[in-house]
């Protein structure tokens, strides 16, 4: 039986597996999960062995990293690593769960849980396509290294020293990863870039405890309205971040790039209806799609100061909290850009408060050329599978790892998403569409033959 049927024979199997994969609560944010993470692990762990492949779990200070390979196809042979992750977000608010995000549930052609199609989901198929492509005896054309860590949502901490440490062991000529998207829901998509982030805490601080607004209001400089002061520095009229250094490193990108964007099936008006607006913004200059993928950005992703229950309390807080997230592009950095935002900061903080910028973490941005052997592998496979060819598709997310795989192997990343826009990443109602589960393991056996 060739891969492709054993797929077909199989699919039932496939997708109860993929329940139960799901139905572990790893959320490696939470220390309460710490052992629903591990089981995870040993989990997948054990189904790669079925696969065929020789697996085991690598310990490291934080979650397990599983890796397993399989070595048949010879040292003359080529080496794809795939990487994946097994943890998942939090699934608060629970409340906003149509059903339960750790009970697999098909509505309408979709499987809705939290990690279906971040990163579970799309993990899996690699591991029910390697186990295809190995059963009854088949082979594969390039040895195969897989990683899967548990720690992607809390920033991969100990995964770069894991690679650092194991360079020759993982060494590779290709990282394949499916952890993105499709550009439509019936427009498969070949990642090229990806931004990066640097993500902080700004705290400001006044007078050594709350004070009465009317006793105080007016003489006492009050770090909430300081900290929207400085929160409104952060931009200019134009809708650039008006940090002073914040450009010089920014790649402008080719124009047959440019072009390439341009050319994809996009609508703002579309777009802006699907997210309930009446009209978009950003950086003039660019397009959405432009904005959203090569371009920088700065957001203000939470703001806690002061009274905020119900009713009135005359209180002027004495700290204000702003968590900011800048998105990076090639060629910016996390260090360069908190250098240049505490220097902004302290140039702009008004008088009578402190401030204090913490780094909570950070990644560095991507990008790979529209093109070559393994990018065309991918596109052949995905039209086979789906019956259309990818379109080339940026990423306005970040996977930090990815350039430290190229970096430290001196290896080239390949991007095969599955998931589809509005799948609710991160968010209530996560999905992954059955079909694309189901006919994305076929699109990965045919890839793996290609890479040969």
């Amino acid at each position: 039986m060739d891969s492709l049927a054993f797929i077909e024979a199989n699919l039932d199997r496939f997708r109860d597996e993929l329940d139960d994969f799901l139905r572990i609560p790893s959320v490696s944010a939470k220390s309460e999960h710490d052992g629903d993470t591990r089981a995870a692990a040993e989990w997948l762990c054990a189904r790669l062995s079925e696969a065929g492949l020789d697996a085991g779990i690598s310990e490291t200070p934080g979650h397990p990293i599983v890796v397993a390979e399989w070595r048949g196809a010879g040292s003359d042979a080529p080496t794809v690593l795939i990487y994946g992750h097994y943890d998942v977000q939090p699934p608060e608010p629970l409340e906003l769960w149509d059903s339960p995000p750790f009970e697999p549930t098909v509505r309408d052609g979709r499987i809705y849980a939290r990690g279906s199609a971040d990163d579970k989901g799309q993990l899996y198929m690699h591991v029910k396509a390697l186990e295809a492509s190995l059963a009854d005896g088949g082979t594969l054309p390039v040895n195969v290294v897989v990683v899967a860590e548990g720690e992607e949502e809390v920033g991969s901490p100990n995964l770069v020293p894991f690679v650092q440490a194991h360079a020759e062991r993982l060494d590779s000529e290709l990282v394949l990863i499916s952890d993105t998207g499709w550009f439509t829901p019936d427009l498969p998509a070949l990642g090229f870039s990806l931004r990066g982030l640097a993500y902080f805490e700004l705290h400001v601080r006044g007078a050594n405890t709350d004070l009465h607004s009317g006793e105080f209001g007016g003489a006492v400089a009050n770090p909430a309205n300081a900290l929207a002061r400085i929160v409104a520095s952060l931009h200019d009229e134009r809708g650039r971040v008006a940090i002073p250094g914040f450009y010089d490193d920014v790649l402008e990108w080719d124009a047959e790039t440019r072009a390439r964007i341009a050319a994809l099936p996009h609508s703002d008006v579309d777009f802006a209806a699907s997210l309930a607006l009446a009209e978009l913004s950003g950086e003039e200059g660019f397009s959405t799609l432009e904005r959203l993928w090569i371009r920088p950005t700065c957001d203000v992703c939470g703001l806690i100061s002061g009274y905020t229950g119900e009713g009135a309390k005359t209180v002027l807080p004495n700290h204000a909290v702003a968590k900011v997230s800048f998105r990076l592009v090639p060629n910016q950095t996390p260090e360069r850009v908190k250098a240049l935002f505490e220097a902004h900061v302290d140039t702009v903080r008004p008088p009578g408060v402190r401030v204090e910028v913490r780094e909570l973490h950070g990644g560095r941005p991507w990008k790979a050329a529209l093109g070559g052997p393994a990018f065309e592998a991918a596109a052949d496979a995905l039209e086979e599978a789906f019956g259309t060819r990818p379109v080339p598709m940026g990423g306005g997310g970040s996977i930090p790892i990815v350039v430290d795989f190229e970096e430290t192997l001196d290896a080239s990343a390949l991007l095969v998403g599955f998931s589809q826009p509005g799948c609710n990443l991160h968010a209530p109602n996560e999905w992954l569409g059955v079909e694309n589960f189901e006919k994305g393991i076929g699109a990965l056996a045919r890839l793996y033959q290609r890479l040969g």
